[in-house]
């Protein structure tokens, strides 16, 4: 059951990006401000949330474990040394199910992720959203 979900990470990931909806996307935010907020680089609040996750604004385009100040897992860490960067594609993986996405990425089946929340639909509308973020 491990090598189907690994495989169809691994398809997923090299398969060119769904289109996915950015107002869908925005709407579905609000699953994720618990934790992550966007704020601008001028330090515009574009959406108040919280800090246990890193600001998302500019995220499309970053290597993941990047931002500046923030304090990120080992598994993120190991997947942004790899040369990861994040795009549409990756984003909808990963928040489909984030320790798949950094055990595919790192190549250590024990790779883990602070994020427990899985948004198993909507993915590929959430990266949208995120890619005008910019």
């Amino acid at each position: 059951m491990k090598t189907l979900a690994l495989a169809a990470t691994l398809l997923a990931i090299a398969a060119p990006a769904f289109a996915g909806d950015a107002a869908k996307g925005e709407a579905d935010f609000k699953k994720c401000k618990t934790c992550h907020s966007i704020t601008a680089a001028d330090g515009t609040a574009i959406v108040k949330g919280g800090k246990v996750g890193p600001n998302l604004f500019g995220v499309v385009g970053r290597t993941p474990g990047t931002l500046p100040d923030f304090r990120y897992g080992e598994s993120i860490v190991a997947a942004g040394a790899t040369g990861a960067v994040w795009d549409e594609a990756s984003i909808a993986v990963y928040v489909a199910d984030p320790a798949v996405w950094l055990q595919t990425v790192t190549g250590d089946a024990g790779a883990k992720s602070k994020m427990s929340f899985k948004l198993p639909k909507g993915g590929e509308d959430m990266a949208a959203y995120l890619a005008t973020l910019k």
